[in-house]
């Protein structure tokens, strides 16, 4: 039974009265035990009734108030920079610093990869100035606010924005509704999919490809008899190749890629990239493995990601140690005409997917790109309710990737190139080989 709505927000409130606890204890534990209980107490009632009147005033289709989201970040700050400064003894200065850096990284845009640290240098640099000194929470809770704040001013456009909320698969179709049952997505993701689903698994499957048919794929843009033999077959037979992966970092991205494959990526045993050519070296397992005979007729939304009569899995791991890669459910689609390719990368009750159009290229070439200038193509971050599977979906503005797939003296090659806000950060040159008969 569905639960009700007053319930929900019941629930999200108390949410924000644990972390503003938590967050009032941070702030006034230095003051002794009876200041640390009364600081809970009034970070509780005070970021309790932040959530309730921000959630009272929110409209259809909106997310929170700009407001009640950085109160809430600040909240959360604070018992970070507390463990901080428990740990390191570090001051103020440093501990600002380094809060900023974390919400710069966290911004994505490469403005605010720059803002972040500067900006909590010159909030900590105020704090150590002053005759007592800031304790480590306060720290990070002004520099995460004064960011917050900052580029709120700064940066007008907004780096998400809520599509649909609450609604049927059926209703959205440029999204793979295929999320995690668990907190680690790992290489086993598509076994325990299959379980879920009711479906038979099949792993490493010997001749398949990331899509049945190229056919599936033509439009205005791409006519696949255009498409030339290699190609074509990379895409029908993906699993007779293998392919050598060389990553192409930008600089000023690599502190903010190291903290979220620290933090999030390899914990979650998903998207985890290589940072160098070193890594690379390691070399890349490839395969796919299918879940098939799942209840739910294609295209109905009866069923996750029915869409598609197979279900493939293309998971890629490190040769040496099995840690993966990633794991991408590929689907493809239509929409007026024209065809789509979907990848959906499973996360904990979500999925981050990325809709690409495909475009001709000279010589037989195929361009699959995100921003095609369509209503479909685009990346999507989406909550699944895993009770009743509806989705909620975010349209992740800004991010966009283009991968290029041609033949190149014979052999095939492919650069993956990624950008946010129009800058370049990562391209992904592969080299693809077939693989030697058995």
């Amino acid at each position: 039974m569905d639960q009700p709505r007053g319930a929900t927000r019941a629930q999200q409130i108390a949410t924000a009265g644990v972390i503003g606890a938590a967050a009032g204890a941070a702030l006034t534990g230095h003051r002794g035990g009876k200041r640390a209980l009364g600081g809970a107490l009034a970070g509780a009632i005070g970021l309790g009734a932040v959530e309730a009147v921000a959630r009272a005033t929110q409209r259809p289709g909106q997310i929170p108030a700009l407001w009640a989201r950085i109160a809430m970040s600040g909240a959360l700050a604070a018992p970070l920079g507390w463990a901080a400064g428990r740990l390191t003894g570090a001051g103020p200065l440093p501990v600002a610093t380094g809060a900023g850096a974390v919400a710069g990284a966290l911004g994505l845009r490469p403005q605010k990869v720059a803002l972040g640290p500067a900006l909590g240098a010159a909030i900590g640099l105020g704090l150590a100035a002053r005759p007592r000194r800031a304790p480590a929470p306060a720290a990070a809770a002004l520099a995460v606010v004064g960011f917050r704040t900052a580029s709120a001013v700064i940066f007008r456009d907004p780096q998400l924005s809520l599509l649909a909320t609450q609604v049927p698969a059926a209703e959205v179709p440029f999204v793979v509704p295929l999320a995690s049952q668990t907190r680690y997505v790992g290489t086993g993701y598509v076994r325990s999919l299959a379980a879920v689903l009711g479906g038979r698994y099949t792993a490493d499957v010997a001749d398949i490809g990331i899509v049945a048919s190229l056919d599936e794929l033509a439009g205005p843009g791409f006519d696949p008899a255009g498409a030339g033999p290699l190609v074509r077959e990379f895409y029908e037979h993906t699993t007779r190749f293998t392919l050598d992966i060389m990553p192409e970092w930008r600089l000023w991205v690599r502190p903010g890629y190291l903290l979220y494959r620290t933090l999030l990526a390899r914990p979650l045993g998903q998207a985890s990239v290589p940072m160098n050519q070193r890594e690379a070296l390691r070399g890349v397992r490839s395969r796919i493995d299918t879940v098939t005979e799942v209840g739910g007729e294609p295209g109905t939304g009866s069923m996750p990601g029915a869409r598609n009569a197979v279900i493939r899995g293309w998971i890629r791991s490190y040769a040496d140690t099995g840690e993966p890669i990633y794991v991408g459910i590929y689907t493809t689609y239509r929409h007026e005409e024209t065809g789509y390719v979907s990848v959906g990368f499973p996360l904990p009750e979500a999925s981050f997917t990325a809709t690409l159009l495909p475009r001709a290229r000279p010589g037989g070439g195929l361009v699959l790109d995100s921003r095609g200038g369509t209503s479909q193509c685009g990346h999507y971050l989406t909550y699944i309710d895993p009770r009743t599977a509806e989705l909620t979906v975010a349209a992740v503005r800004g991010f966009a990737e283009r991968l290029d797939v041609y033949v190149s003296g014979g052999e095939l090659r492919a650069e993956h190139a990624f950008a946010v806000f129009g800058i370049p950060f990562l391209v992904l040159h592969y080299r693809i080989h077939r693989k030697p008969a058995r």
